[in-house]
């Protein structure tokens, strides 16, 4: 197979190319990878679109009989202390849950920027025009917010958040190897999402109960608004654009056009649909129609999404282990692989075993286990006919670069210890004192033990003095 032909077929398998040369200075490859331009364009756009939302909320808004005081900076930099642990809790959980085979830290930036400045920036002005449209009696009307919270953004909001999952699924469809993946980053967008929105509804209390005396204590009210969306309900974003990536992930790993066209297609009418319902019980329930709702959906909601995950989760580890084996039958891999690499506190004590072990060892150790996690993703797309015979030239590869990082990585972890520094000073040694004539005699470091002949005495026999070579 020529060149042009095996990159052609790459090409259409969507297969990565080989690794970068690591002899090429770190600087050099850095300008050449396109993954950072694309850190820096998108970080810029993230920027402008934030300025942009920031803009429109510390402006007033001229109305029928008055004048609507936009946010001031204050508020909104108490808000986004408000709304920080909500974020960080989405983010540890659904990293965490990216465990055999995570996205780079680039892919986590961009989802979770995405989600907080590009989908809300277009949610922002498409629901706020929407919600003009809406309006019977003018900018004031207040059944405009309603009807443009159960009709407009559902579908707004959710398209916009889901939208960085079809471009990464077009960019980098490979990296996308389980449901479990695209509901990670479905759940970084959506928190991301929910953060700069939180910050929004918190920082409009906080100026509603500042200026409004028949509030009462105005703490208080802003404590409840964030305990209601920072804790009680913040897992409705990330709910409902999970469905919207679990529809990718089925196209993504299917070989049928049919359920590649139906699937994201479904998975985002779920997402709206509950978004739909979530907002219409909001805005129309009252509070003890809301507490029976919450008790009887919502909850029982979440906790299936929880066990569907952590179904989904352990799942990773069959494939690795049912994949790796494929390779260990055909004498490509040792067998001792498929039952360390696709278990993950076997993995985890590897890595930390060959953190005590220097810097060599933990990269190394490191760079084999994502290794082989491709590789095992690479089977598993071949026995779903996702990738055809060129999938074999990358498994070679792969097989082959596992093969030269054994020989300084940790590859089986089982009965290793850490390799930890000696904490407590060493005792002094106590040499036992030789017996003569050993090193105590001449050039010895230990006196000559009293009571024994020395050399030389009469204890020893005499040379023979006529001794000497033969005559003659």
């Amino acid at each position: 197979m020529t060149d042009p032909v095996a990159d052609l077929a790459r090409r259409r398998n969507d297969l990565p190319l080989p690794d970068a040369d690591t002899s090429v200075p770190l600087p050099r490859r850095l300008l050449t990878s396109w993954w950072t331009w694309a850190v820096v364009a998108l970080s810029v756009v993230f920027l402008v679109a934030l300025l942009s939302q920031y803009l429109m909320l510390t402006a007033d808004i001229p109305v029928e009989g008055g004048v609507i005081q936009g946010i001031n900076t204050a508020a909104i930099r108490s808000a986004a202390w408000y709304a920080l642990p909500t974020l960080a809790f989405w983010t540890i959980v659904f990293i965490w849950a990216d465990r055999y085979r995570p996205q780079r830290l680039v892919v986590w930036y961009l989802v979770l920027g995405w989600g907080a400045a590009i989908a809300t920036f277009i949610s922002l002005h498409v629901n706020t025009w929407a919600a003009q449209q809406l309006a019977v009696t003018g900018n004031g009307d207040p059944a405009t917010s309603a009807r443009a919270a159960i009709f407009v953004a559902p579908f707004v909001e959710e398209a916009a958040k889901a939208s960085v999952l079809f471009l990464i699924a077009i960019l980098a469809r490979y990296r996308l190897t389980s449901k479990v993946s695209m509901i990670v980053l479905a759940g970084l967008s959506a928190a991301g999402f929910a953060f700069t929105e939180n910050i929004i509804y918190y920082a409009r209390a906080i100026m509603y109960s500042s200026q409004n005396i028949s509030v009462g204590d105005a703490a208080a009210a802003v404590n409840d608004l964030v305990w209601l969306r920072g804790f009680w309900t913040c897992f409705g974003h990330p709910l409902f654009t999970m469905m919207t990536g679990i529809g990718v992930a089925v196209a993504l790993r299917t070989r049928s056009k049919v359920v590649r066209v139906l699937a994201p297609l479904v998975g985002y009418g779920a997402a709206a649909l509950l978004h739909m319902v979530f907002n219409s019980q909001v805005s129309l329930n009252n509070g003890l129609g809301q507490r029976i709702l919450y008790i009887v959906v919502a909850l029982p909601m979440v906790l299936g999404a929880v066990i569907y995950v952590v179904r989904q989760v352990l799942a990773q580890g069959k494939v690795l282990a049912n994949r790796l084996g494929d390779y260990a039958q055909l004498g490509w891999l040792p067998a001792s692989d498929p039952v360390v690499f696709a278990r993950q506190r076997l993995r985890w004590w590897a890595v930390m075993v060959a953190a005590t072990r220097g810097w060599k060892v933990f990269s190394a150790t490191v760079r084999l286990e994502r290794t082989l996690t491709e590789l095992a993703y690479l089977r598993d797309g071949q026995v779903r006919g996702i990738y055809d015979e060129a999938a074999t030239v990358r498994a070679r590869y792969l097989v082959e670069q596992a093969k030269g990082l054994r020989g300084v990585a940790i590859d089986d972890p089982r009965g290793l210890k850490l390799s930890l520094p000696r904490l407590r000073r060493p005792r002094p040694v106590t040499y036992v004192p030789p017996s003569y004539p050993g090193p105590a005699g001449i050039g010895g470091n230990w006196p000559a033990p009293v009571g024994q002949p020395p050399i030389g005495s009469p204890g020893y026999s005499a040379v023979d003095p006529t001794w000497g070579p033969p005559k003659g």
